[in-house]
């Protein structure tokens, strides 16, 4: 008959006449049951290890050594054969022609688990008790599938209650669920095969759909995340409501991460948090690269590693709009670039975050170099990003075009005062837009401005091939003000744009005079008509009129002689 295991317990020792069953606090340590064969035809008195063997004691001499990885392990056919159709096979396959007075020894090289898991197995086929926990039952179940202990030699035999306890963890435990993925890093392949990864995911999954209130009373382990602070906002309340799995899912290895992420899809999980959750484990486990890659921690996050995991997550984003950031698409094609990345991937990414660019602000473009001798931002990707918007939008300008030349300029205005920040790298993002993209030139007129306060080393020439792209009607009288007194700017800008503001005003004061003029005339036509109506006033309206004239035509000709002055100076200044 079928000899129930028992379920979870605390973790205590175990007492001889029975089994202890009760539920773990959440924190309180590990879900276990305890499993032992029902039937036993040979109970081992003692198991010794010695160095790397070990040694099954009972009445009968061993007859068996089976070798796993390092360790040698001293048994005794009848009972391993019983219950093992694998070892049954590879037993009477090496027996023929063997000698009987000499153990048989069989080499099992690939066992799921290893020897610490085969060393259970024995104590099981020994009629011993076995621990079972979220930590190893998962490679004791598919250690189990590998030797083949199916209920067609023994009822009860150790699939089948491993099968039992792995389901009921992953029913039934949030954190267990994470603990025997944990465990299947090392069986990848077997875990994978007898879907445990799979059913894995699909509990985490579904658990984080589910209600949150509903089910954080079903699962003692979830608990703690429904006490909030009574001064929280409600926002706040419901971003904590909606991200309660993030921490644990990003504790997973890529691989498994990305088979949640699929069941979550699945699922039908909102896009901007499985976007969330995916910036949530990008920043834990590649925050930490260098441009080099090669000081890179931990150790096993080789280049070939990261390449890998960046192409798995460029492909899981999800393609909903808003569900993903402008700015954590940025970082993954910058590690893209990096590692070199499939530049299939790396060109699909690039195109969808050129659609975003005109819904960000220009902290979204910030992207940390890696280098401490680069510059604090890496402004060449941005700019290939404008690029590459500027070739795919039309030539018309649109309003979208707008909103993304007033984003350039504010990042340039953002990334002016990097001491680091070559002059060129700058000026490639300047000219990258169309001049036709701007309204108007002020606010690129402050990065500018900021740029050179920041770098006092730059040459005249450098100077005037940075402010070659300012254009003097398209600043506001406010900044043609500023220009007209900053030093920073070079002399041949400065005494151009003083050049055609005098221009300017001269033609302002003609039209002031022209309308005088018109006013001048309209008045002695008034005083014509106006018999009996204050002649005297008139003429002396007439008479201050006239003066005005006067001196306007002074002004004119002073600043006719200004102008002649500043052109004699620009020509020195060009000589």
């Amino acid at each position: 008959m079928f000899k129930p295991f028992v379920f979870p317990r605390h973790y205590k020792p175990y007492t001889s006449g029975g089994r202890i069953v009760d539920r773990e606090p959440f924190g309180a340590g590990l879900n276990q049951c305890v499993i032992c064969p029902v039937n036993s035809s040979m109970v081992a008195e003692t198991i010794d290890k010695k160095n790397q063997n070990w040694f099954v004691r009972t009445r009968d001499a061993n007859d068996l050594i089976i070798q796993v990885g390092d360790s040698n392990f001293h048994l005794h056919k009848l009972s391993m054969v019983m219950r093992s159709g694998y070892l049954n096979r590879l037993v009477f396959q090496t027996s023929n022609g063997h000698e009987r007075d000499t153990s048989l020894k069989i080499c099992i090289d690939n066992l799921p688990g290893g020897s610490k898991i085969f060393e259970l197995v024995v104590k099981f086929c020994y009629g011993w008790k076995v621990d079972l926990t979220a930590a190893n039952v998962a490679p004791l179940y598919c250690a189990a599938h590998f030797l083949e202990m199916s209920d067609d030699f023994e009822v009860g035999n150790l699939m089948s209650k491993t099968e039992a306890f792995l389901s009921f963890l992953i029913f039934s435990s949030w954190k267990d669920t994470f603990r025997i993925l944990k465990s299947c890093e090392s069986i990848s392949s077997w875990a994978k095969d007898f879907k445990i990864t799979k059913r894995s995911s699909e509990a985490i999954a579904w658990k984080a759909c589910k209600n949150h209130k509903k089910f954080s009373h079903e699962d003692d382990d979830m608990q703690c995340f429904s006490v909030l602070p009574n001064n929280v906002e409600n926002s706040k309340v419901e971003d904590a409501l909606d991200n309660w799995w993030f921490e644990d899912v990003s504790s997973l290895r890529v691989d498994h991460f990305i088979e949640v992420v699929q069941s979550l899809k699945c699922r039908g999980m909102r896009a901007d948090l499985v976007g969330s959750c995916i910036a949530h484990w990008t920043v834990k486990w590649l925050s930490r690269i260098t441009s080099g890659l090669d000081s890179m921690t931990p150790k096993h996050m080789t280049h070939q590693y990261v390449r890998v995991t960046t192409e798995c997550l460029i492909k899981v984003l999800p393609v909903e709009e808003k569900s993903v950031t402008c700015n954590f698409m940025l970082h993954l094609l910058k590690i893209g670039f990096v590692t070199k990345v499939n530049s299939d991937l790396l060109s699909l990414l690039e195109r969808r975050i050129t659609f975003l660019l005109d819904q960000c602000r220009p902290l979204d473009l910030l992207v940390r170099n890696y280098g401490d001798k680069d510059s604090v931002y890496d402004v060449n990707l941005v700019t290939r990003v404008v690029l590459a918007y500027v070739s795919i939008v039309s030539r018309s300008i649109t309003p979208k075009m707008f909103a993304v030349g007033r984003l350039v300029d504010g990042y340039l205005t953002l990334v002016a005062k990097d001491e680091n920040l070559k002059m060129s790298n700058f000026r490639l993002l300047v000219e990258a837009l169309p001049k036709e993209a701007r309204f108007c030139d002020d606010n690129l007129y402050r990065a500018i401005d900021m740029y050179l306060k920041a770098h006092p080393s730059l040459t005249e020439e450098e100077r005037m091939a940075l402010c070659g792209f300012l254009e003097y009607h398209r600043l506001s009288q406010e900044a043609r003000e500023h220009v007209a007194k900053n030093d920073r700017l070079p002399v041949t800008i400065t005494a151009r744009f003083i050049l055609l503001e005098q221009v300017n005003m001269t033609r302002s004061m003609t039209a002031i005079g022209s309308n005088y003029r018109r006013t001048n005339t309209q008045a002695i036509v008034r005083v014509n008509k106006g018999v009996g109506k204050g002649w005297m006033n008139s003429q002396k309206e007439l008479n201050m009129m006239t003066k005005e004239v006067e001196t306007m035509r002074v002004q004119l000709n002073d600043l006719h002689m200004c102008k002649l002055k500043l052109q004699n100076q620009l020509k020195g200044c060009i000589v």
